[in-house]
């Protein structure tokens, strides 16, 4: 059986907060800011494949006033991830020392991910990862559990999916996959030395 991960917030830490509480001292600012700017539906379309070049255009004219800021979320996006969730890359390692087929499905932009791949060694022991952006699809949308069977080969009952969110796992157990609601690395440990995983 292949493990399947989602990256945010089960094999790394995100959140605008990381970088614009270093920009914004004041803490009502910043939650305004965040709350009504930079918010996180707007910055999931480039989870979708929509380009920052454009959201940040789009946004910088509702927002004239926050333009400066608006404009530094993309040349310093890698400042959103501040490290790896605890535990996840030690059973990460575990399972590739073993040679367990391990992959993953992230909603993630196509040009953030470019800018992330290359800072994230743990990635080389994954087989293959479909990334949103890339794809134009995303998590639960059942066409990318379809291919992701299809590129990962992993039919029923070959793969357990790890993810933080409930409906991107009900999107995987309806693909035919088993599915493990991510909580802590402690957690999924034994969830998956349960199933025999040597982790």
């Amino acid at each position: 059986m292949a493990v399947v991960f989602d990256v945010g917030h089960v094999l790394y830490e995100w959140d605008p907060r990381f970088l614009y509480e270093k920009l914004i001292p004041d803490p009502q600012q910043l939650d305004w800011f965040l709350a009504n700017v930079v918010t996180r539906a707007w910055h999931f379309q480039h989870d979708m494949g929509r380009p920052f070049a454009q959201t940040s255009a789009e946004l910088i004219a509702l927002h004239p006033d926050q333009s400066d800021l608006i404009a530094l979320y993309g040349p310093r996006w890698l400042e959103t991830i501040p490290g790896p969730m605890p535990g996840t890359h030690a059973i990460v390692e575990s399972l590739a020392a073993a040679a367990v087929p391990i992959f993953g499905i992230s909603n993630f932009s196509a040009e953030f991910w470019a800018m992330f791949r290359p800072t994230a060694p743990i990635f080389d022991h994954f087989q293959d990862i479909i990334v949103s952006g890339t794809e134009g699809l995303m998590k639960p949308d059942p066409a990318i559990y379809a291919l992701a069977r299809t590129r990962f080969r992993l039919g029923d009952g070959a793969a357990i999916f790890i993810d933080d969110n409930i409906a991107n796992l009900e999107g995987a157990r309806a693909a035919g996959w088993l599915a493990h609601h991510f909580t802590s690395a402690e957690r999924l440990a034994a969830d998956l030395k349960g199933l025999g995983f040597p982790v």
